[in-house]
């Protein structure tokens, strides 16, 4: 029994959340535009990561609470509570709802690249049928809802995504000098989206809830601290050397005009063969079907931690909840890709959200009366004011660049 308790576990539903077909663009973006001088931003990313994901996974484990559950505890005023439960809900079941269809269509993409299916078209729309495969293998994986069935699903997936990525990677022979080179903070000013967008494809708000709560379906308590500590530090930094290494793949291509990594497979030919596609679509379809499990499954925690529900994911409440949002990506990818409004309602939402969810963070874990004696200590906490600082100044330009782009 200690043995399977020690075991990688939760973490690993992090990696594999945040390592999604957005994550897999933007780092595919950055290595065609940027080569390797963005690399350092991907230290930054993980670093941050794994410190606020510690202090979520702490919560949980310390408490027995889910994040939700916390914020909806610990803030005793009605109308603060009322307002950080509603951005809450907007932000991570609306914003999981409308990236679902990218997580859908981009696990079908990669299918598509290795099996060259053809999209169906009926009247003005047109869709993959590959698309609601994807959705009924993500729907009865959640519909038997056993945490310990997900968890060797999505570690088998994220093994998938760590080869077929390291292999590209490799593949392309990089220069050891240029990588180092691109290990040491640099950033010219037309990079900023650039980084904004490495950083926010690592940083998922919702991943802090869905961390808080997993962790307890694999550990009974605090004792169990320094097995969540490794087996965070370990996952989140394999998600990081996966987005790396797309960066490092996509550099070999610089000056192109690559746009998706399906179209990264095709442009590495030369370095593979016609065999590029038995690469990297294997982890294109991982990274999908991943986002596609864990965005649904973060949406459930989160709704039942802020009604006050049961958290059992078999209750009728939690499955029509993560239901909703994987029909709701499925809708949207059979229209032609999520409606653009609502992903700019869910970015403000985040946008909003992740510096208020820090704040409560560094605020929760230094409550004794929440924490006990697992409270933050003095250099947890200057890190903490630096990394809120940081992610605030970040959701203050992400959300100057959306709205003005609404005008």
């Amino acid at each position: 029994m200690t043995r399977n308790r020690t075991r990688i576990g939760p973490g690993a539903l992090i990696t594999a959340a945040f390592v999604g077909p957005g994550t897999v663009t933007v780092c595919t973006l950055a290595g065609v535009t940027d080569g390797f001088s963005l690399l350092w931003v991907m230290l930054f990313a993980i670093a941050v990561c794994y410190f606020l994901q510690e202090m979520a996974a702490r919560i949980g484990l310390v408490t027995r609470k889910s994040l939700a559950e916390a914020l909806r505890g610990e803030i005793t005023s009605k109308l603060p509570r009322f307002a950080a439960l509603t951005i809450v809900l907007v932000a991570i079941v609306g914003g999981n709802a409308a990236y679902e269809a990218g997580n859908i269509s981009g696990g079908a993409l990669g299918l598509q690249v290795l099996f060259g299916i053809d999209d169906v078209h009926t009247g003005k729309y047109s869709f993959n049928p590959i698309n609601f495969l994807i959705a009924l293998l993500a729907a009865s994986l959640l519909y038997v809802g056993s945490y310990r069935v997900l968890e060797r699903v999505l570690v088998s997936l994220v093994i998938v995504m760590s080869l077929a990525f390291a292999m590209a990677a490799i593949a392309t022979k990089p220069s050891i000098s240029s990588l180092i080179a691109g290990l040491v903070p640099a950033m010219q000013l037309n990079q900023t989206l650039t980084v904004i967008g490495l950083i926010g494809t690592t940083i998922v708000p919702y991943n802090l809830f869905l961390h808080a709560s997993i962790v307890q379906e694999k550990w009974s308590g605090p004792e169990h601290l320094p097995h969540m500590r490794r087996d965070a530090a370990l996952t989140i930094c394999v998600g990081g050397l996966i987005s790396m290494a797309v960066i490092i793949s996509a550099a070999a291509m610089r000056g192109t005009s690559i746009t998706n990594a399906a179209e990264l497979a095709g442009a590495l030919e030369p370095v593979f063969g016609s065999f590029s596609r038995y690469i990297l679509a294997p982890g294109l379809f991982a990274a999908g079907v991943t986002s596609a499990i864990t965005a649904p499954l973060a949406a459930a925690y989160v709704v039942s931690g802020c009604l006050g529900w049961d958290r059992n994911l078999r209750s009728t409440r939690n499955r029509l909840t993560w239901l909703s949002v994987l029909l709701a990506g499925v809708l949207f990818s059979v229209v032609g890709g999520s409606p653009i409004e609502i992903i700019r309602v869910a970015q403000i939402a985040n946008g909003i959200l992740l510096p208020l969810i820090v704040a409560f963070l560094l605020w929760a874990v230094n409550r004794s009366q929440l924490i006990g004696p697992f409270a933050n200590s003095r250099s947890q906490n200057v890190f903490g004011v630096v990394v809120l600082i940081v992610v605030s100044a970040l959701s203050l330009r992400s959300l100057w660049l959306v709205i003005g782009s609404m005008r």
